[in-house]
């Protein structure tokens, strides 16, 4: 069962060259999906794939 690598949001902000409030912008307003444990939010590299083809298809 091949695991996924999971991102932090640090991680996330520089794969996008977003701000950390607008990578959480995107997490709450569900574009990008996210969960936590304890209190570290982590963000699958499968999601960030998702969200970017998501954006590349509306940009179309």
């Amino acid at each position: 069962m091949p695991i996924d690598k999971a991102l932090t949001v640090p991680e996330v902000m520089e794969a996008l060259h977003l701000s950390r409030s607008k990578v959480y912008d995107l997490i709450r307003s569900r574009q990008l999906q996210s969960f936590t444990i304890g209190r570290s939010r982590r963000i699958a590299v499968n999601s960030l794939r998702t969200f970017i083809t998501q954006q590349i298809e509306e940009a179309a």
